[in-house]
């Protein structure tokens, strides 16, 4: 992710915990994952949607993750 932002112990939690769990749901390396996320912009993505995404389910959380780097 770009930029120096501010980032609540929330925030930071929710963003580790999509990567890890988009890492195992797609059978990808823990670098993959943050090189693709960085590259898409997925990362920025989940945290400038954090209010709505964290309240969602994790199969919801991750199809539409997967669907904003697809659309990429």
């Amino acid at each position: 992710m770009n930029g120096a932002r501010q980032l609540s112990k929330e925030q930071t939690d929710f963003l580790v915990y999509c990567i890890e769990m988009y890492k195992n749901r797609f059978n990808l390396s823990g670098a993959q994952t943050q090189e693709l996320f960085s590259k898409s912009g997925a990362d920025a993505y989940i945290l400038n949607n954090f209010e709505a995404l964290h309240t969602t389910g994790l199969e919801y959380t991750l199809d539409d993750i997967h669907g904003f780097i697809e659309g990429k």
